[in-house]
């Protein structure tokens, strides 16, 4: 992005510019902007192509993706309060909803996602820009430095929009965690080692179908003692490297 083909005329070639203009030109907009502007080593395919601004652009693509996904994350997270997940709490920024009292929108979120939106909507545009060069016209530039300057500004105003009005306010739901991972048949994997692969998978499927606990269905079926399910299952020894 900042090597300029100013001094390649037409095509590339430099015909009919002074000698050494290309480099000096390209300096003196360096200072006059404070920007790191240098000379195009190959000028044929600075003007030929704007493979740069394509480029540059995927990244922002890129972070648009994942934050799209962040932010989706978040919003199903913090569903509820009863009849969701609601792991987590973001929060309240704006009344809730004028039929149900007490709803917390995630507001902050889907701003996120629609900006996440437009970016790609934006890449499409410069994708489509660069294919249209037509030989070293570029006449689709303007809208390819438009969209990637408006995509730069709407994903930095968001992060940081996102983040004093979202992320900084985010808060455990120690209950709701404490009660789904206490409930979850997936803490039946600390019992492989120990009981088997096909013992373990019993007791999760009678439990699930019962209704019942792991641990219930465990002594139930006898396949271990209270205080040995007490002494395996331990959801702060299953985090591995986290811990």
């Amino acid at each position: 992005l900042s090597e300029l083909a100013l001094g390649g005329t037409a095509v590339g070639t430099g015909l009919n510019t002074p000698k050494g203009y290309d480099v000096l030109v390209a300096k003196y907009i360096a200072q006059l902007t404070g920007l790191p502007f240098v000379t195009a080593k190959n000028k044929f395919e600075a003007l030929a192509s704007h493979d740069a601004i394509v480029e540059s652009h995927g990244a922002l693509k890129q972070l648009a993706v994942s934050l799209n996904k962040i932010a989706n994350d978040i919003r199903m997270m913090a569903s509820g309060p009863r009849s969701g997940i609601g792991e987590i709490i973001i929060p309240a920024n704006e009344p809730g909803s004028s039929i149900m009292p007490g709803k917390v929108n995630p507001t902050q979120c889907e701003a996120l996602t629609m900006v996440c939106a437009q970016v790609m909507g934006n890449d499409v545009a410069i994708s489509v820009g660069g294919t249209q060069g037509h030989y070293e016209l570029n006449v689709f530039k303007p809208v390819m430095a438009a969209n990637i300057l408006q995509s730069a500004q709407l994903l930095g105003d968001a992060c940081v929009s996102f983040d004093e009005h979202c992320a900084v306010g985010i808060e455990p739901n120690h209950d709701v965690i404490k009660r789904l991972l206490n409930n979850s048949l997936m803490l039946v994997t600390a019992l492989n080692t120990k009981i088997g692969y096909y013992k373990a998978a019993e007791i999760a499927n009678t439990a699930h179908k019962n209704g019942t606990t792991l641990r219930e269905e465990a002594v139930n079926l006898g396949y271990v003692t209270p205080e040995e399910y007490d002494a395996w299952v331990k959801p702060e020894d299953m985090v591995g490297s986290l811990k």
